[in-house]
């Protein structure tokens, strides 16, 4: 038996808001994931290709479809393929599109699940549930794998565990029972109660799944859900390796979660206990609780995400998180505090209100203020800018450019451009000439000049960029010729 992963990268992550964005969601923060590399890299080794698992399919926004793929690369994990979603339509039309693309490899194909920005602590283990949880799916069942809850929670969904399975379970393999019940985020009391008496599991967001089974599932429960993404899928194009749906009638699927429109409803699912330490990531209190503390409580992340417990600028200060990318940060006499400084916004809170960081997510895109969806440093196919000053009709950006990748032909209205090479070889193009750039070389570009910009080297490219002009917005930017098909997008 195989097992494809399925992994879900579609998600904003707004309440670990200012780190995570929605231009550069959580899944791609390094600062997160507690390891080397970041979250989404971390899910795909963790049920890496070989024996027991095939290669990857990643559904992702269409707007993320880059940054997915260079993770993937850094990763050493060649997808099996990554679908862009041409609207945000929750978990089971996402899951809809994976299944009818495993439907052809046969009638026992199975597949795991799962976010794309979580967290596991004991991989092998979680591994081995997920391979045990196939063999239970094998025999036509829709299993979820159910976290052992370790305190009374009441942000995550809960799942009551019914009689004890026996179809499909080796001896060795971990309990599994029939699903008796659902209870989206209960309240204080109602979490306190399922504590003390047992039986109840939170809903990981992880399932393993016999196509086949969803599939009839799919028909018999949501019948426009497999409409919709049937026709999305039989409109399917490719688009420099990746798989886009076709985007009218993926949007006219409901958006609704795979719990609601199917795991509810089902007679076929069942929970397999998933005791592995997960998280979910979802907040700063659960990323405090992941964190190494000093005797105080405190957990403090330093430049580069780096974890430490170097508390001695923390004075007579308890249970606090501080997430500090450039500046010095002290605190005295405080407990308790969320404190994330990033270059272009500051987020402190209370850690018992962490789960209402998305709220001021929500005020800041309604007071359209750009923090909400990008960062200082913006990321881009061919690498990635950052402004380093900015005055009265100029502006001073780093670009960094990575090996073999170029910027698109264009063209800009109202400002001309500066180029000084800091680092590595530029390949400029103005006009019809063309000219290769050394170490502390420069060029100008006149307002109105096509002009393109190239990394011909194997070491990165970094530009220092001056613009002056009457109007310096990325909106300005006329492209004649774009090697990554973004039409309008920056």
């Amino acid at each position: 038996m195989r097992i494809t992963p399925v992994i879900l990268s579609g998600g904003a992550g707004t309440r670990l808001w200012p780190l995570s964005r929605a231009r550069y969601p959580k899944q791609f923060v390094r600062a997160l994931a507690g390891t080397e590399g970041c979250l989404l890299q971390a899910t795909a080794r963790r049920l890496a290709p070989g024996t027991d698992f095939d290669a990857p399919m990643v559904l992702c926004n269409e707007a993320h479809r880059f940054l997915v793929r260079d993770a993937l690369e850094e990763a050493g994990i060649a997808p099996r393929a990554i679908v862009l979603e041409p609207a945000a339509r929750n978990t089971a039309p996402a899951i809809a599109i994976a299944a009818r693309a495993l439907g052809a490899d046969g009638a026992d194909a199975i597949m795991a699940v799962m976010p794309s920005d979580h967290v596991i602590q004991d991989e092998a283990r979680f591994a081995e549930t997920v391979r045990q949880a196939g063999a239970i799916a094998r025999a036509g069942r829709l299993v979820l794998l159910g976290v052992p809850p370790s305190r009374p929670h009441t942000g995550y969904g809960y799942i009551r565990r019914g009689a004890p399975l026996e179809e499909g379970a080796a001896p060795d393999a971990p309990a599994a029972y029939r699903v008796a019940g659902f209870r989206e985020k209960p309240d204080a009391a109602t979490a306190e109660r399922y504590l003390a008496e047992g039986g109840h599991y939170w809903n990981s967001g992880i399932f393993v799944l016999h196509v086949a089974t969803f599939l009839a599932e799919l028909e018999r429960l949501a019948p426009d859900i497999l409409e919709a993404t049937g026709r999305a899928w039989a409109g399917l194009s490719k688009d420099l390796g990746f798989l886009r749906l076709e985007r009218e009638s993926f949007a006219e699927s409901p958006s609704i979660s795979v719990d609601y429109a199917i795991m509810e409803k089902t007679e076929a699912a069942a929970v397999v206990p998933l005791d592995v330490g997960w998280s979910d990531v979802g907040s700063w209190s659960a990323l405090w609780a992941l964190a190494p503390r000093d005797g105080r409580g405190n957990a403090v992340a330093g430049r580069g995400g780096a974890a430490s417990t170097s508390a001695e600028l923390l004075e007579e200060s308890r249970d606090c998180y501080v997430h500090a990318e450039r500046a010095l940060v002290a605190t005295l006499g405080v407990k308790n505090l969320v404190i994330v400084d990033t270059p272009d916004a500051l987020l402190v809170a209370d850690k018992g209100r962490a789960e209402e960081v998305g709220g001021l997510v929500a005020r800041l895109a309604e007071m359209g203020r750009s923090e909400h969806a990008s960062h200082l440093r913006d990321h881009r196919p061919w690498g990635w800018f950052e402004p380093l000053a900015q005055g009265p009709r100029f502006q001073v950006k780093m670009l960094h450019v990575k090996p073999g990748a170029k910027l698109s032909l264009q063209m800009h209205h109202h400002r001309s451009e500066h180029w000084v090479v800091v680092k590595g070889t530029a390949k400029v193009t103005i006009g019809e000439a063309t000219q290769l750039l050394a170490e502390n070389e420069s060029v100008y570009i006149k307002a109105t000049q096509w002009h393109r910009l190239e990394n011909p080297g194997k070491v990165p490219l970094e530009i220092i960029e001056v613009q002056i002009g009457t109007y310096l917005g990325e909106d300005d930017i006329i492209r004649a010729e774009d090697a990554y098909n973004r039409g309008a997008e920056g």
